[in-house]
C-alpha cells in the first residue's frame, strides 16, 4: 500500500488544484500496525489555518479504509518553497498562481514576478499579503490582470 499515493487524493483546501503531497507538507506517511498509520505534516506558515482541516482530510480519508490515522504535525524543519514539486508549480501557473522559484530562499517581494497568464514580468505588487497567509497580490502591467504570487521561504 503506497499512503503516499492515498494522501494525493487530498487537496490542498485553500489551493484544490494541487494536492498535500505536492505541496510538501507531508514529510512522511509510515504503517505502524495492520490497521494503523502515522502521517507526519509540517504547514506551510506555523499559523496555517488550514492545517485542521488537512489534518481531518488524512483521518477521514484513512478511517473509510478502516486505517486509524495518526496524524503528528512538525514545525522542524520549517516548511519551504523548495518542498513544491515541479508539477505542482505548473498547476499553480496554470490556475493563476505564480509559483515560487525554486532554491529562491527568502523573497524579495518587490521584484517584478511573471505573470502566470501572459508570462510578463512587467508586473508591480499590489498588497504584501494575497488571498491567503502565504501569498502577496500582484497586478500585471500588461494583461492588467490581478494574479496572487505564492512567497517564497
Amino acid at each position: 500500500m503506497n499512503l503516499l499515493e492515498i494522501l494525493a487524493q487530498i487537496p490542498d483546501p485553500e489551493i484544490p488544484v494541487i494536492n498535500i503531497v505536492e505541496l510538501g507538507i507531508v514529510r512522511e506517511a509510515r504503517m505502524t500496525g495492520e490497521d494503523e498509520a502515522e502521517i507526519i505534516i509540517t504547514p506551510t506558515y506555523s499559523a496555517c489555518p488550514a492545517m485542521y482541516n488537512i489534518e481531518e482530510d488524512i483521518i477521514k480519508l484513512f478511517s473509510g479504509m478502516g486505517i486509524t490515522a495518526h496524524v503528528v504535525t512538525r514545525i522542524s524543519p520549517v516548511w519551504t518553497t523548495d518542498w513544491i514539486t515541479d508539477e505542482a508549480r505548473e498547476k499553480l501557473r496554470e490556475y493563476g498562481i505564480a509559483p515560487p522559484q525554486k532554491g529562491a530562499g527568502q523573497d524579495h517581494l518587490d521584484v517584478p514576478k511573471e505573470c502566470p497568464r501572459c508570462r510578463s514580468e512587467n508586473t508591480r505588487m499590489i498588497s504584501r499579503f494575497g488571498s491567503t497567509l502565504c501569498k502577496a497580490s500582484y497586478q500585471c502591467n500588461d494583461c492588467l490582470e490581478p494574479f496572487d504570487y505564492f512567497k517564497c521561504h
